[in-house]
């Protein structure tokens, strides 16, 4: 029987270019479907790219019965937070009504499993800061908001098909692959590890702290940083979890406790041998004082061991990644 195929959407992306490499390496027969709106060609280490929409039904169908695919691991997405505030349609077009076309053509198809990037943004802002699976969904941001609309479509199609999925809510995401083949390249881009790593090799001026008066340890936000090779990881563990018969699930992608954002830029000055310019702000409307994951589930379902739990891990791998990319930037052009 010929090998079944897996379409991975967005995977010219950050996360899933990692995910698509780390399934690669394992030998799995693959297809990109990105837009290259913010991924890029180089990132497609493996199987085929093919460049199109996931809210085109045509381009989806062919790909779906001309690769034989079983498995969709879904991750094209709109992912600015405050971008999703200014222009909230944008958003619910491509994150949610995007979806909601994918699910139809996977339906039609038969694909039997659905690995779907979702978001710790469904949460809100957990009242204890731990943010645990049973937690009430709370979005306070249309991403957030269009995420949590994908996980409802997901869970309503399984509960009516025989489809069965593993949606999967990512906390912070940072670093990139140790041997700096690929990384985040999104242009302004806003994660913190990204930001501060432009900062550190000269491409930005300064970087921003948005509040030193909260109630933590050092008066700055904390957060569940996950190293992106890990956050691979989990994915491919969902998919051996579908295949072995497992059930329908959601699973917090975290490590369980979190780092300020001063021992973040601290990480990223010692990984340099420099300090940054930091200029002290205030705080920005619904960020909230602490968001780390409740993180036991999804080592007890996946059997997931996280390998680079480790601030310098992080910080040092993405400060790699930008001191390559001022030889050789990544364009699409």
């Amino acid at each position: 029987m010929s090998q079944k195929g897996i379409l991975v959407t967005g995977g010219a992306g950050y996360i899933g270019s990692h995910t698509a490499r780390q399934l690669g390496e394992a030998g799995e027969k693959l297809v990109t479907l990105d837009n290259l709106s913010t991924g890029f060609r180089q990132a497609v280490l493996h199987g085929e790219l093919v460049v199109g929409n996931t809210g085109d039904p045509d381009l989806v169908n062919h790909i779906l019965n001309e690769y034989d695919i079983d498995t969709v691991m879904h991750f094209a997405a709109h992912t600015i937070v405050p971008e999703s505030v200014e222009n909230p349609l944008k958003y619910y077009a491509n994150n949610t009504c995007n979806t909601r076309n994918l699910l139809a053509c996977c339906a039609e198809a038969g694909v039997k499993h659905f690995v779907f990037s979702s978001t710790a943004a469904v949460y809100g802002i957990p009242e204890s800061g731990i943010a645990y699976e049973e937690a009430p969904t709370n979005p306070i941001n249309p991403y957030g908001t269009s995420k949590l609309m994908s996980e409802m479509m997901l869970r309503d199609l399984a509960a009516a098909s025989d489809m069965r999925y593993v949606a999967l809510r990512y906390f912070n995401v940072a670093g990139c692959d140790l041997e700096s083949r690929i990384g985040q390249s999104t242009p302004k881009a806003t994660l913190l590890t990204k930001v501060a790593c432009e900062a550190a090799v000269g491409k930005r001026e300064a970087v921003y702290i948005f509040g030193t008066d909260y109630p933590t340890k050092d008066g700055t936000g904390v957060r569940d940083y996950i190293h992106v090779e890990d956050l691979a990881d989990a994915h491919v563990k969902a998919l051996q979890y579908l295949r072995n018969g497992g059930e329908s699930t959601t699973l917090n992608c975290g490590y369980g406790h979190g780092y300020s954002v001063r021992e973040l830029l601290k990480s990223v000055e010692t990984a340099n041998g420099s300090p940054l310019n930091i200029i002290e702000a205030a705080r920005r409307a619904g960020d909230p004082p602490e968001l780390v994951a409740g993180a036991e589930k999804v080592r007890e379902v996946l059997g997931w061991t996280p390998r680079y739990d480790d601030l310098a891990t992080i910080a040092s791998s993405s400060l790699a990644w930008e001191r390559k990319q001022l030889d050789a930037p990544w364009s699409n052009n």
